[in-house]
Parts: structure tokens; sequence; C-alpha cells
């Protein structure tokens, strides 16, 4: 059996990260313990994967239908509401937006929802007509990405409203000249999947661990607040933002 959470697993939340998959298990009655596999995604697609959290991009897009949907947890930072959230846009400089034409943008990755498709949610507006930004550069994840910016390798990046809280309270110096000029549109956070046929259980365990007092303080760390059993037509908002941004050129914006 294979238990992963490796979305936000940063070295100064791994124990409460490790904690918290522990405990989900303890309520599911399932003898697991996180692994944290240098390949994650590879991972979802295993048949003996009992819990994990992914990205939205990859769940309505790779895995779409492959993967049973436990729910969605709330986070209580800004820029996140219910089992919704946004990505901030960062930038070395202040600029009217349509003066970002020809910058450079970093995306941890090409399936990203809040490194990808945010940032071109972003700038659409702006984007009219042909290639908006002059290219963009893989930085591998969100916290390259601001240091990208740092170096001077890029100009712009999105990082999702969770990272930003967890780098504002652990890792400020990440922000240190950079600006943050804008939020992106709210969609269905990053949610819990299985792989079991009994998804049930696994939204029993969620909500137990949710409402136990004795695991406050572990949700204290992670920011966790709360949680909803979403469903998977929850998250085609995220398949609509992305038809209305090709509709309006937005499949040239990165590349």
């Amino acid at each position: 059996m294979l238990l992963t959470l490796p979305m936000y697993d940063y070295p100064e939340l791994s124990n409460a990260t490790e904690a918290w998959a522990a405990e989900v298990a303890r309520f599911a009655k399932c003898e697991v313990r996180i692994s944290r596999p240098a390949d994650y995604v590879t991972d979802w697609g295993r048949d003996d994967l009992v819990f994990s959290q992914t990205c939205g991009y990859p769940f309505t897009h790779e895995f779409r239908g492959s993967l049973g949907l436990v729910g969605t947890p709330h986070f209580g930072v800004a820029g996140c509401e219910g089992f919704r959230y946004s990505s901030m846009i960062f930038a070395r400089e202040i600029r009217p937006l349509n003066e970002y034409r020809g910058a450079v943008a970093a995306v941890n990755t090409p399936d990203s929802m809040s490194g990808m498709l945010a940032l071109k949610s972003f700038f659409i507006s702006s984007a009219q007509e042909g290639r908006f930004f002059s290219k963009a550069i893989l930085s591998g994840g969100r916290l390259m990405s601001l240091q990208a910016l740092q170096r001077g390798d890029a100009d712009v990046c999105a990082i999702d409203a969770v990272c930003v809280a967890y780098v504002r309270r652990y890792r400020p110096q990440l922000l240190d000249g950079l600006y943050e000029i804008g939020e992106t549109v709210r969609v269905p956070g990053l949610p819990y999947v299985t792989r079991e046929q009994d998804i049930g259980r696994w939204q029993d365990a969620v909500v137990a661990a949710m409402t136990d007092p004795g695991l406050a303080e572990i949700r204290h760390t992670l920011m966790i607040d709360g949680f909803t059993a979403t469903v998977a037509s929850d998250y085609d908002e995220i398949l609509d933002l992305e038809s209305g941004i090709e509709a309006a050129g937005g499949l040239r914006l990165l590349g």
C-alpha cells in the first residue's frame, strides 16, 4: 500500500505532514506509513495508492477518471476561501500588466494549475495577438520559481496561496526584492485522492482527523482548517477556465 502527501511536504513541515498522514491512516484503519517518492506523479498511477494529494490540473487531465476524489482540504490563509484557492503573481518590478509583454515567465511544471494555468489566466486579458511572454522557463518547483526571479532568470511567476503562506512563515527571504502584483481567480484546491474503491472510508477518516481536538496543533502547523467532500464536477471549473483561455488565444501565452 502507498500513501503520499507530496504537494506541500517542505522540510519545515515534514514532521507535521508525516503526523497528519499517520492520523488519517489511523482513522481509516489502514496500516500504512507515508512514502516520499522522488517521482510522485508516477505513483498517482499505482493501483496500490490508498491516499494522496494531487494538483487539480493532473487530476482533471492525465489522471481524469482514474483517481478517486476523496475531497478537498481548506487552508486558513489569504487567497483561500473554503475549498477554493488562488495564486499570487510575483514580479521583479511593478508595471502595468500589458507592459509585461516580452518578459520571461517562470513556471514550476507544465501541468501545474497554480503555476501555469493560473499565470495564463492572469495575463490573458493583456495578451491580444501572438506570443505574450518572450519565453517560459521550467523551474521545477514553486520555490524554485521565486528563486529564478531573484536571480534575474525570470521576471514573473504564479505561486499558489498556500505555498505563499508557508513561505511568509518559514522562508520570507524568498520574497526579498519581489513584488506581489495581483491575485488570480479562485478554483478548487489540491484534492485528496485514492485508488481504492471505498472512497467513503477515507472521507470519514479525513473528517475525523479534521475534528479531533488532539490534532489541532498539527492542523495549525499545516494551516488546514476544514474539508469539503467535493465531487469531480467541481473541478470542471479548471477545464472551463482552460477552455476560456484557449478561446482567447491563450495557447500561445507561454509558448
